[in-house]
């Protein structure tokens, strides 16, 4: 009971929504927390239970639980979100990761797959480098990653504040980048800087055929950070499953188009 406690308050976990009824677990990605998915959580809270958490070092999670050797690699975020499933106790889940959270469900799924009945990838990236060799496409060059890195390394909110309306790439909604930069500078610059390298710099691409439970990838229309041949990417390396493209713009669709997003949500997680 003990080890449940403690993870429930490490990751600050809330539970909403219909009491026995399908469990959705939300994810959320880099510089963020649980509250960014606050649009779609009433969307679904009505058919679905719906699990949140704040990665640790992230939000309201417990900052001293955070420690660069553990939260430096995605396995560390992995092994949370496992945990964080088994302490919920409530059966078998769909996992909803966004962005970099995507690919920690990828790595909780291989590990453990009897924890989940399905798996959500939002705006996913397996690699954001991009790998001529190969021809794989992951939307930033080396030069890219390293002038970002040294960026945010330089003046972690100088750089939030640059990168979030490109990330929301919603121009004519500039609240949604408001939100987005208010959100990354809550990060201890730390903190953000040793998650930013686990985000930027993992390559994943080699896990995703080891996922073997239904699974759908969901990528906006248009993305700066994921372009599309990514999600087409990840469809073709996990047996089975499927890709939608939502009509929304940007990184971050569940703050820029709620509705579309829950729907999609809601139609898979009812499926499997």
């Amino acid at each position: 009971m003990g080890a449940v406690v403690d993870v429930v308050r490490r990751n600050r976990v809330t539970v909403s929504g219909l009491a026995g009824a399908p469990v959705l677990v939300l994810a959320h990605g880099f510089g963020c927390d649980q509250h960014l998915w606050r649009l779609v959580v009433p969307l679904l809270e009505d058919r679905f239970t719906v699990v949140l958490f704040d990665h640790v070092g992230s939000g309201r999670s417990d900052l001293s639980a955070w420690n660069p050797d553990r939260y430096s690699t995605m396995a560390g975020y992995a092994e949370d979100v496992r945990e964080v499933c088994r302490a919920v106790g409530l059966g078998p889940v769909v996992l909803v990761g966004h962005s970099v959270a995507a690919m920690m469900g990828v790595l909780a799924v291989a590990a453990e797959p009897e924890l989940f009945r399905g798996l959500v990838l939002l705006a996913p990236s397996p690699c954001f480098l991009d790998d001529p060799a190969t021809g794989y496409r992951g939307g930033f060059t080396a030069d890219d990653i390293h002038e970002l890195l040294e960026s945010l390394d330089a003046n972690y909110l100088s750089w939030s504040g640059a990168m979030a309306p490109t990330i929301m790439g919603n121009p004519d909604r500039p609240e949604l980048a408001q939100e987005l930069e208010i959100s990354f500078c809550r990060t201890d610059p730390e903190i953000a800087r040793v998650f930013a390298r686990v985000t930027f710099l993992s390559d994943n691409r080699d896990d995703l055929r080891a996922v073997q439970v239904p699974t759908l990838v969901v990528q906006s229309a248009q993305d700066a950070i994921a372009p599309p041949e990514v999600g087409e990417f990840v469809r073709s390396r996990i047996a089975g499953s499927r890709l939608v493209t939502l009509t929304a713009t940007g990184h971050c669709p569940q703050l820029s188009a709620p509705e579309e997003t829950a729907a999609r949500i809601a139609a898979f997680a009812s499926s499997v």
